[in-house]
């Protein structure tokens, strides 16, 4: 049985902003950290500058974590694995490691979205690809840019396990990062994923000049889309008024440091998705995950009218206005009509 007294060497499979501060994070607290990356030449630059430029800009890398893109050794002796790769490129990368995982070593997933060709949850391509590992998540409203500088910041753990969500609660908590349980694995992950979706939108808003009346209602509005379909996926309506529900999605929202919010404002200026896309270093998630989220909804019959709406401005250049005109002139309704 895995305990916290049981963990001292912790991989985190990803160097990307979030994976360089759990590394940080988890150093600081006296574990010994090894960082993986794909890139050898960008591994290298991380290990000569001590600041991941790309990703995590203005926040020094301690001499003690360890930085490689050694695949071989990356596993070697891990009590606990991190896996912090983008949802497309999950797969891939953990292929590369199948076979290597010691069985029976807990494996923490912070990676928010759904895979396009297959619809799995990053817990579940886990599982596809490496076998039945124990796997906790660690999600919710958490931008590493805040975290790295020691911004308090709330965030859940949840697993089958209940054991194992605990042992991951102890692990990460600090004076600054409080980890609560969840047993709901499946709310939590679709809700790390569907909001942002709806990020996107907010920034349609926000570059379209609308005001706060319009991101309050885009709020409220995408939290019913979020909680219909998590629900009929399986998922507690609880989880979706908690930290990795409403908590996730108003952060995700509002915050300048928020890709798919960023996407949404560019596109709300005038500019087209691959060109906003091509511009920018890290990927964003919610363009692609409002793909899968639109199968979900079709093959399960649920109603998701912004999530149509976005879909469309991304994917068959609507005009961001007749979408927001759309959604307006619905049929009138009962606000708790079918709000499940």
């Amino acid at each position: 049985m895995t305990s916290k007294l049981s963990i001292k060497k912790v991989t985190i499979i990803g160097n990307g902003g979030w994976g360089t501060t759990l590394a940080i994070l988890l150093h600081k607290k006296g574990y010994e950290i090894t960082l993986w990356g794909a890139d050898a030449s960008y591994v290298e630059h991380l290990r000569e500058k001590k600041e991941n430029v790309k990703f995590l800009k203005g926040v020094p890398i301690p001499d003690g974590i360890c930085i490689t893109s050694n695949i071989s050794d990356q596993l070697a002796g891990a009590h606990l694995i991190i896996s912090a790769t983008p949802t497309p490129y999950l797969r891939s990368v953990l292929m590369k490691f199948k076979g290597l995982c010691i069985h029976g070593v807990p494996i923490v997933s912070v990676t928010k979205g759904i895979e396009n060709d297959t619809l799995m949850r990053p817990s579940e391509i886990i599982t596809d690809v490496l076998g039945k590992q124990p796997v906790s998540l660690l999600l919710g409203p958490s931008h590493a840019e805040e975290v790295a500088r020691g911004l308090p910041t709330t965030i859940v753990a949840s697993s089958k396990d209940g054991n194992l969500a605990r042992v991951v609660q102890e692990v990460f908590t600090t004076d600054r990062f409080r980890v609560y349980t969840n047993p709901d694995m499946i709310g939590v992950e679709l809700g790390a994923a569907m909001k942002n979706v709806i990020a996107i939108a907010a920034g349609i808003c926000d570059g379209l000049k609308f005001g706060d009346n319009s991101k309050a209602a885009l709020i409220s509005r995408g939290l019913v889309e979020i909680s219909r379909l998590g629900i009929a996926m399986g998922a507690q309506r609880s989880t979706f008024s908690g930290l990795a529900g409403l908590g996730d999605l108003i952060t995700t929202c509002i915050s300048p440091f928020g890709r798919n919010r960023r996407v949404g404002e560019q596109i709300g200026k005038g500019k087209k998705l691959q060109e906003i896309l091509g511009e920018m270093e890290q990927i964003a998630e919610g363009v692609w995950t409002t793909k899968s989220v639109m199968t979900l909804s079709h093959k399960l019959n649920v109603e998701m009218p912004i999530t149509k709406e976005i879909y469309n401005v991304l994917f068959h250049d609507k005009n961001p206005l007749e979408a927001v005109s759309n959604l307006m002139m619905r049929a009138p309704k009962s606000e708790m009509e079918e709000l499940i």
